[in-house]
């Protein structure tokens, strides 16, 4: 082994202060304690006036936050983005032909729901592999849309709203997960927006945030499946949308403590300077990873196109030659003692590609993550890959 790989092979010496770089759940924002959230809403019936008030106060400080249009809803509901997507998706879909567009695995999920659930059957899907786009001229004014803002398991965003005409007829749905608080959106092209407490804002888990337009509302107010709906997907009431749910009146029995925990990120997002300095903290972990990625040979970036980059689930995939002789199997299995290494040496964990995507890393930028820890994190990388080098070649596996 040369002098540069006996030097990449020695650990570095500086260590990421917080080695949590998993996509969800996501890192605490800095500065965050259990001890600082409030206990006094514990024990109680979320019906109570004051544990209700404090729901209606996160739908109202995260509606200001995001910069939601005045004339939108928003609404706290079950089961993450996971729930408040399908309510949306299966409240909504069959008035019109559906176009999907479809990058990654969540998206391929919302397809198959769609295609084999739903069962519609005015349906486009258009496809790409890990790592591209669709063709999105492909959406058509008269038809619903779904598609995923920035693709969380694949690296790849969408750089703008324009190819969604201005005169959208069909209803506009918008898995924005990892793009909530993260990215800008235009709002004016869009009807339904989703999102999660744990991706951008690392809050707890098992809440979604379901954010509609006048036209959504419409939709809802207008057209009545005939697919049963659950419990937790019924919003309307004799042809009405149920204003309550709005109002923190929620569908199901939520955690007043992970609301708690809510409550401490958007204060803190508050206090950084709202959604301006969210979107520049992750533009700035994005940056202190394509730097190193620029400059290193053996990693590139999953996605094909710079323009689709994503700011917050940066994903990854080993170039190196050594690695591309490996079967699929193999590269699995480097990839998890790279990652074994690091979570043993307490400097990165849950960094390993989602289990459908492509073989690599995906790392975590959003707005909680300190771009210092990724700087320190990169040298990491380098020297498990170094590791990994000289033990395949010592074991004559690689050549």
């Amino acid at each position: 082994m040369n002098t540069s790989a006996k030097r990449l092979c020695e650990k570095p010496d500086v260590r990421p202060d917080d080695p949590r770089f998993s996509s969800g759940p996501c890192k605490k924002h800095p500065g965050w304690n259990l001890s600082n959230l409030s206990v006094s809403n514990l024990g109680r019936s979320h019906r109570a006036s004051i544990p209700k008030s404090r729901l209606q106060e996160a739908i109202t400080q995260s509606s200001k936050l995001l910069g939601l249009p005045d004339d939108w809803q928003l609404a706290i509901v079950p089961a993450s983005d996971t729930g408040a997507f399908e309510l949306a998706l299966w409240s909504m879909l069959g008035k019109r032909g559906v176009d999907v567009f479809v990058w990654e695995s969540f998206s391929s999920d919302w397809a198959d729901d769609i295609q084999n659930q739903l069962k519609i059957d005015d349906l486009n899907i258009y496809q790409a592999d890990y790592g591209d786009l669709p063709d999105l001229s492909q959406a058509e004014t008269d038809r619903d849309i779904v598609f995923v803002y920035n693709g969380t398991t694949s690296g790849v965003r969408v750089p703008d709203l324009d190819w969604i005409s201005p005169h959208q007829k069909g209803i506009v749905f918008c898995d924005a997960t990892s793009a909530a608080f993260a990215m800008e959106m235009d709002f004016n092209k869009l009807d339904v927006v989703t999102w999660s407490w744990q991706k951008v804002l690392g809050s707890e888990g098992g809440f979604g945030m379901l954010a509609l337009s006048p036209k959504a509302i419409a939709r809802l107010e207008s057209y009545q499946p005939s697919r049963p709906l659950p419990k937790i997907f019924r919003i309307t009431k004799s042809g009405k949308v149920t204003q309550g749910v709005f109002k923190g009146a929620t569908l199901n029995t939520p955690s007043m403590l992970a609301l708690e925990d809510l409550h401490s990120a958007l204060n803190w997002a508050e206090s950084i300077g709202g959604l301006p300095a969210l979107v520049q903290r992750c533009n700035d972990n994005f940056k202190a990873v394509d730097t190193w990625v620029s400059q290193t040979e053996w990693i590139d970036w999953l996605p094909n196109k710079t323009e689709t980059l994503s700011t917050t689930s940066m994903c990854l995939k080993v170039v190196s030659k050594e690695f591309a002789t490996l079967s699929e199997e193999e590269q699995q299995a480097a990839i998890g003692l790279m990652c074994q290494w690091l979570q043993e040496e307490e400097v990165a964990f849950d960094i390993a590609a989602y289990r459908s995507a492509p073989t690599g890393f995906r790392l975590w930028g959003g707005a909680t993550v300190e771009s210092s820890d990724l700087e320190k994190l990169m040298p990491w990388l380098d020297w498990a890959y170094a590791r990994w080098m000289n033990e395949e070649l010592n074991s004559g596996e690689v050549s």
